[in-house]
């Protein structure tokens, strides 16, 4: 296969291969060059041919997509195969290989460098002219492996934009940046501020925002340190490093997305919020919350990324039973009455309050909501941000909500004794009212309200139920592994219920699409307790969480690690993972 002359895949001649190796039927490839021959384009045949979804009976009836024709590919150009991960390239490192000119030219993208060699991705395997020439120039030996062509295309351009932008940014117009270290005080007023609309610094950000979105992430850390600052991602609950860069730079991107997000660019001495709107690179628009922190080595900011697809999906899809859902929604329908829903911050609370209001509030209902602050904009409602340097707070909020002829009110949380009893003024008043509250499980809901100083009679007056709930990872489907089941990791788990452990278990093995983690995505377990008469009459003066979480228990109330359990039996999850957010020592009978 070693050549000096540049031979290019074809789609004529990939689609040979394919049938030849017995991937395609002689009939699928003689429909599939019918049907791309006509659409003229510069997309690798690889591309080309995924774009048909095509499945394969030699492959197990799966679906022919680019990355499964890329591995088959190498395997026939006896090379290694390798699936392109941005989280794990370090791009300056990369791009420090070879010229952007360069790598356009011969279509190839380094992946890594190591202290005795570096490994490039080609797309064009017997295009190997420029091996021997950069080998010498690197002093290093070249390991060739083979990518998918579209991500090596798509890297190609997002590594050597952002390196030169961030060689742009890190010229003379921003060397005096003003930076809030603490060990520098001696020299704040020297530099000048800032130009955080410089076109370097806009295009980091773009590419920052855009990576984010690409990567599924629900935050994004700018975190300042003595001379660097990390740049991380939160991915299924989890923190990513995926890029470190120069402080004065990371500055600028931090100011560049306070003016986005209207703050105030030269306050950096106390905790600032914000929201961006902007749209994904498909048009999705996207909501982002923006909080700075000044910290010992400058200013910190979190954005925290609201997907509004989140109010399009289905209860199933977020993780609740039929019979909790049937529940649930019960209470949420109702005429009058407080419903609550709990759990720690990041437990998605907000994304099954969201669903819940998207469900009931038909034409014929007026739904409002106060918030802080409004985390996701929704046409259907009425909604309302807090403002506390003008005094409008939870409280005064819901007052003025009532006058606002509302069916239904969302409270944000109820935090203190004042926004309790509005809302409480409110269902006693024929609203329905659905609000959160920070406490540890469903039955607990009922002694933090007295704690605030709400009195019991009017907690038996009002309160129709609570749902505690909590996030776990979920298996990544395409490497989960079946496992004998570990009897007493399940006795464990199940401890004082009768509940039968599955056959099979499953455990996370890692794979490329889940970035060898062993899990892709997270979905709710849930506990849901139902205030009927029986409740009612255990809540007195001072009454204790056990003997009402031991009633609702009796009357088949399912706690969260039995909803967590039911999903390590439906193989969705690990008892690992639900015993980290659920375990049997968090309870408190």
């Amino acid at each position: 296969m070693q050549t000096t002359v540049s031979k290019k895949l074809d789609l004529v001649s990939f689609l040979t291969l394919l049938e030849k190796g017995g991937v395609l039927s002689p009939e699928q490839a003689k429909e599939a060059l019918i049907e791309l021959r006509p659409k003229k384009g510069r997309e690798h045949p690889i591309n080309q041919v995924a774009s048909l979804k095509l499945k394969s009976k030699a492959l197990r009836n799966k679906e022919l997509g680019a990355e499964l024709l890329s591995e088959w590919y190498a395997k026939h150009c006896k090379l290694p195969y390798v699936r392109l991960d941005p989280l794990k390239i370090d791009v300056d490192a990369v791009t420090a290989v070879m010229s952007r000119a360069f790598a356009l030219r011969h279509n190839i993208l380094a992946c890594e460098v190591h202290h005795d060699g570096v490994e490039i991705a080609v797309i064009d395997p017997e295009e190997t002219s420029w091996e021997s020439g950069l080998s010498h120039i690197l002093r290093k030996p070249i390991q060739r492996v083979f990518a998918n062509p579209e991500t090596v295309k798509r890297l190609q351009s997002e590594f050597y934009s952002l390196s030169s932008s961030m060689k742009g940014a890190s010229g003379e117009s921003l060397q005096n940046v003003k930076l809030s270290n603490l060990e520098q005080l001696l020299e704040v007023g020297k530099g000048a501020d800032v130009d955080a609309n410089d076109q370097h610094v806009v295009q980091i950000v773009d590419w920052l925002l855009q990576y984010a979105f690409s990567e599924r992430a629900s935050d994004i850390h700018i975190e300042p340190r003595r001379e660097k600052a990390n740049i991380r991602l939160r991915i299924d609950g989890v923190l990513h490093k995926v890029y470190e860069m120069q402080a004065n730079i990371a500055a600028a991107v931090i100011a560049r997305l306070k003016i986005l997000g209207r703050m105030d660019v030269a306050e950096r001495r106390k905790p600032l919020d914000g929201r961006i709107k902007t749209k994904t690179p498909n048009g999705l628009e996207i909501e982002l919350r923006l909080s700075s922190l000044p910290t010992a080595f400058g200013e910190k900011l979190v954005a925290r990324i609201f997907d509004p697809t989140v109010l399009l999906r289905d209860f199933k899809e977020l993780g609740l039973d039929e019979k909790t859902e049937k529940s649930w929604l019960g209470m949420a329908r109702q005429p009058n009455g407080i419903v609550l829903l709990t759990g720690p911050t990041g437990s998605g609370k907000t994304t099954t309050l969201y669903t819940t209001l998207k469900l009931i509030a038909t034409p014929e209902v007026n739904v409002c909501t106060i918030e802080d602050p409004i985390e996701m904009v929704e046409p259907a409602f009425n909604q309302m941000q807090v403002h506390h340097d003008i005094e409008l707070d939870f409280a005064s909020g819901v007052r003025a909500l009532l006058r606002q002829d509302p069916d239904i009110i969302m409270i944000g949380e109820i935090r203190d004794k004042e926004t309790a009893n509005m809302a409480i003024q409110a269902s006693l008043t024929g609203h329905l009212v659905i609000s959160t509250l920070h406490t540890n499980d469903a039955s607990s809901a009922i002694t933090r309200l007295q704690d605030i100083g709400v009195p019991h009679y009017l907690i038996n007056a009002t309160l129709l139920g609570a749902m505690a709930q909590r996030l776990v990872r979920t298996l990544c489907p395409h490497c989960k592994k079946a496992v004998e089941p570990n009897k007493e990791a399940w006795s464990e788990l199940t401890q004082g219920f009768d509940l039968p452990a599955p056959k099979l278990m499953f455990e996370p093995s890692g794979c490329d699409e889940c970035r060898q983690s062993g899990y892709l995505g997270r979905i709710g377990i849930y506990e849901l307790l139902e205030f009927d008469s029986e409740i009612k009459s255990l809540v007195t003066e001072k009454c204790e969480v056990s003997p009402i979480k031991n009633k609702a228990v009796e009357k088949g109330m399912s706690l969260l690690r039995m909803s967590g359990a039911r999903k390590v039996a439906e193989g969705k999850t690990t008892i690992a993972e639900v015993m980290r957010v659920a375990s049997p020592a968090m309870e408190e009978f």
